[in-house]
């Protein structure tokens, strides 16, 4: 039995989205402002309240409506662009309108709803803390880039021009560091996290704050769903009796880069972990599966130390 009546997929851009319903077929078409948004909720309350709503994640312009939506009650599904993608494509289809779009997210709530999990924003802080932390990251491949830059750079004019634009991303940079810790230490619940987190080999403050800004989670599923929220579940590749290599997927953007960063650390420690890695490497596994497996190694202690807090409270 469904718990739905109804599934509205709804296809969002910069400034409007359009709403399609899948049992009538029928779509509008709204502004992505906070009157219109205002406007959608009421002029389709009843629909909304038996019924899932689907929509994308789309850079940010989403988020408005996402909040409105569950602070009126309603239940909401923030799905994966690459999976509707492919739920799109398995049809055959290679039109693309954002009322085709919007249709096609209300049919993928439809076909998939009883296996969709209900979006939960972040908390006001949690979500200062994402958009830090993501802004870092930003400006931290920005000095990469200039870096890599002035190896190259021959002309003095150029050098003198690099040279000043990295010395502002790392101020910058230094800056929001700081903006990050101060945010933590403002929020009990936030630092005791933290300081968990840390107690795993190779998590410093940076790797730290990146897993607590990217993985709100952490703590709160098992072992093998972190492993695949994060991307490093490996899947099996069999056929018949062939047993192909097992490789891992897809998983939430800004997770892998920093764990890498955590795993190459420890590594280097003089820990299990270290140990793990070395074993791995005896037994004839390539440097970047070791690395890999100790990614997701490290990933699951730290949610497993996370949930015994959990459990705690």
């Amino acid at each position: 039995m469904t718990l739905y009546k109804d599934f509205v997929g709804i296809d969002i851009g910069k400034f409007t989205f359009v709403v399609g319903r899948h049992s009538s077929g029928v779509t509008k078409e709204y502004k992505n402002d906070v009157s219109d948004i205002k406007r959608f909720i009421k002029e389709n309350r009843v629909i909304l309240s038996d019924s899932l709503i689907v929509l994308e994640t789309t850079g940010g312009y989403e988020q408005a409506l996402a909040v409105a939506l569950i602070d009126a009650g309603y239940r909401v599904h923030r799905a994966d662009t690459r999976k509707v993608k492919n739920f799109i494509r398995s049809y055959g289809s290679g039109a693309k309108t954002d009322v085709l779009d919007a249709r096609a997210l209300a049919r993928y709530g439809y076909e998939r709803g009883g296996d969709l999990a209900l979006y939960q924003p972040r908390q006001e802080q949690a979500q200062a803390l994402f958009q830090l932390v993501q802004r870092r990251s930003d400006l931290t491949a920005m000095l990469v880039a200039e870096k890599n830059r002035l190896h190259k750079a021959e002309d003095e004019v150029v050098r003198a021009s690099l040279q000043e634009v990295i010395a502002l991303f790392t101020a910058q940079i230094a800056a929001l560091t700081g903006q990050i810790k101060a945010l933590i230490k403002s929020d009990k619940k936030m630092q005791q996290k933290f300081n968990i987190i840390k107690t795993v080999p190779g998590v410093g403050d940076v790797v730290g704050c990146a897993l607590l800004a990217l993985l709100p989670e952490l703590g709160h599923l098992s072992r093998r769903e972190i492993a695949s929220l994060a991307g490093l579940a490996p899947r099996a590749n069999d056929s018949g009796r062939s047993f192909g290599y097992r490789r891992i997927g897809h998983g939430r953007a800004g997770i892998k880069p920093v764990l890498f960063i955590a795993a190459m650390a420890a590594r280097n420690s003089k820990t299990r972990f270290k140990e793990f890695y070395e074993q791995l490497i005896a037994k004839g596994k390539k440097k970047m599966v070791a690395l890999t497996a100790l990614m997701r190694k490290l990933l699951i202690v730290a949610n497993a130390k996370l949930k015994e807090i959990n459990a705690l409270q």
